[in-house]
C-alpha cells in the first residue's frame, strides 16, 4: 500500500494511495485461472451482479457474498429535519450510498480475528513525493 504526507490544520499525517484500477475482466481472469470456469461465464457473472445485487438491495434487502462482506443501501437526510413525525417522508432523502460490512469471524472470546478482504500484514511504502 502506499501514502502521501498531507498537512491538515497544521499536523502532517499520512494519506493511503491507490496506484491503479483492476478491471473487470482482470477479475474474472483471476477468478477463472483459480476454478473451473471459463473466463467469458466468469466475466458474463462479474458483469451482471451489481445490477441483481441493486435489485436486492432496492427491495430493502441486504446483500452477504461470502468471502466478501454485506452490502446495503443507506439513505441521508440531512438538513431537512421537520416538526412533527406526520410530516416524515421519503421526500426527506438528499442521497442515497452503498453501505458495506466486510466478512469476519470472531474468536470464542468474542474478538475479531479474521476479515476476508482485509490484509493482515500491509506495508506502508512513502511515495516519492518530497516535503516541502
Amino acid at each position: 500500500m502506499f501514502y502521501k504526507k498531507q498537512k491538515l490544520n497544521g499536523k502532517w499525517y499520512p494519506r493511503s494511495l491507490t496506484v491503479g484500477t483492476c478491471t473487470t475482466k482482470y477479475v474474472a481472469e483471476r477468478l477463472s485461472q483459480m476454478s473451473t470456469v471459463s473466463l467469458g461465464d466468469t466475466y458474463a457473472v462479474l458483469l451482471g451482479l451489481g445490477e441483481v445485487m441493486g435489485e436486492l438491495m432496492e427491495l430493502g434487502q441486504s446483500v452477504k457474498l461470502e468471502g466478501i462482506g454485506t452490502f446495503y443501501l443507506s439513505g441521508q437526510a440531512k438538513g431537512r429535519g421537520v416538526d412533527t413525525p406526520e410530516e416524515v417522508s421519503g421526500e426527506q432523502f438528499t442521497k442515497l450510498t452503498v453501505g458495506f460490512i466486510p466478512e469476519y469471524s470472531r474468536a470464542q472470546n468474542g474478538k475479531v480475528v479474521k476479515r476476508t478482504i482485509v490484509p493482515k500484514d500491509v506495508e506502508w511504502i512513502e511515495m516519492g513525493e518530497k516535503v516541502k
